[in-house]
């Protein structure tokens, strides 16, 4: 989860990182009120700065300088509502300003290859660090971490030296690197960014932009990480899903798609988009998977039925497909799963849509048995995976 510049900058205040006064506004007389106090501590001067998840906001004119609250007020109501790479702005973030006398880049991040941390380092902040470490490599210090031992005084000594730091600036630059740290750390970032990280005209240094991005994984240590959520720009079925604990993702298509284990419901996905292009609607379009939806190897009935409850309710889904290979998950509780679906739906006073299921493995003729017998509407049985996706494209495609 990538958060927001001003939730960045709340949390490298709370991990002790120096930063500048900052507010939210969503309209421009926010942005005035926020101006008015913010600007108290920088001789009335603030940046209104847009708060989207993408880069490249200033040079398509979502920061701006303001020298009083009229100018923050006018230049919020210019940002608000504008799109910087099909993200529109809904938010700006009014900024105490700073006397910058140097600016400089820092980074932490995820190295998967060599199964370690990352810090990168440079005198050279301000600008696109890619462009950096293309044309001038040299200039940016990369310092392997080691994850257990993290970045204690001798390593972020390290990373400064490796910049080319001056010894009178040393000190402090380790003290915002080891704290910097302590949010990587702490928050289970996997990436920590600061560009750029300045000093002021007063030898302070100072973050003054900041990007963190958070391993979703691990959610269950940090029940605050919920406040960072931007729920607009979540589907409603996913955010349902997240409430009911199952690993779900909203595609394009219109085959509702289930499966138990990630790799079975990647290839389910595989089957299903190539079975479509032998259906072709009157418009052109071919069925394409509605959805990724893994319920888990060791899922229950009533995990099964949620599953098939969500999906249901999805409007662009013509038709669904449960793919389930039997081993924790038996195939009795799967097809007891659905029949429980289908009671939650006619209670709801709502008509199931075409099913095709296909069950394998563990209790498989159980599971096969208690479908049979439930004599559900619009469920149909196949045997194998790929007579089934073609099964279910059909049914699809047949939708109006």
């Amino acid at each position: 989860m990538d958060l927001f510049e001003y939730q960045a900058r709340d949390v490298f205040e709370q991990h002790g990182v120096p930063v500048l006064g900052g507010r939210i506004a969503t309209t421009p007389a926010q942005a005035r009120a926020a101006a008015e106090e913010i600007g108290a501590k920088s001789g009335g001067v603030t940046v209104v700065k847009a708060q989207v998840k993408t880069g490249g906001r200033g040079k398509a004119g979502g920061v701006k300088v303001a020298k009083s609250a009229d100018e923050a007020e006018q230049y919020a109501g210019q940002i608000l509502g504008m799109d910087i790479k099909g993200h529109t702005v809904k938010t700006v973030m009014i900024a105490q300003g700073a006397r910058i006398a140097e600016e400089y880049y820092f980074s932490i991040l995820l190295d998967r290859a060599n199964r370690s941390y990352l810090a990168m380092c440079s005198k050279e902040g301000g600008m696109d660090i890619e462009q950096l470490a293309v044309e001038r490599p040299e200039a940016l210090a990369k310092i392997a971490v080691d994850p257990i031992v993290g970045i204690d005084e001798a390593k972020a000594r390290e990373i400064v030296d490796a910049a080319g730091f001056p010894d009178a600036d040393k000190p402090a630059l380790i003290n915002v690197i080891r704290r910097l740290w302590d949010v990587y750390a702490g928050e289970d970032a996997t990436l920590v960014e600061v560009n750029p990280l300045v000093k002021t005209e007063d030898g302070e240094i100072i973050a003054l932009d900041g990007k963190v991005s958070i391993d979703g994984n691990s959610a269950f240590r940090h029940p605050e990480h919920e406040a960072f959520v931007d729920h607009s720009k979540t589907d409603p079925l996913e955010v349902l899903a997240i409430e009911r604990d199952l690993n779900y993702v909203k595609l394009d298509g219109d085959v509702g798609i289930i499966g138990n284990g990630a790799g079975l419901v990647m290839s389910t996905l595989d089957v299903v988009a190539y079975a479509g292009e032998e259906f072709t609607r009157a418009d052109g379009t071919h069925p394409k998977p509605a959805n990724f939806l893994d319920i888990g190897g060791g899922a229950n009935a009533e995990v099964m039925a949620a599953g098939l409850d969500i999906i249901f309710e999805d409007p662009q889904v013509k038709a669904v497909f449960v793919n389930v290979f039997g081993g924790i998950t038996a195939c009795d509780a799967v097809a007891d799963g659905i029949v429980q679906a289908y009671a939650i739906l006619k209670g709801h006073g709502k008509a199931p849509k075409p099913l095709v299921v296909r069950l394998d493995g563990n209790n498989a003729d159980k599971g096969r048995q208690i479908l049979d017998e439930a004599g559900l509407p619009k469920l149909e049985r196949v045997d194998t995976m790929d007579g089934a996706a073609r099964r279910v494209a059909e049914l699809a495609a047949a939708v109006a």
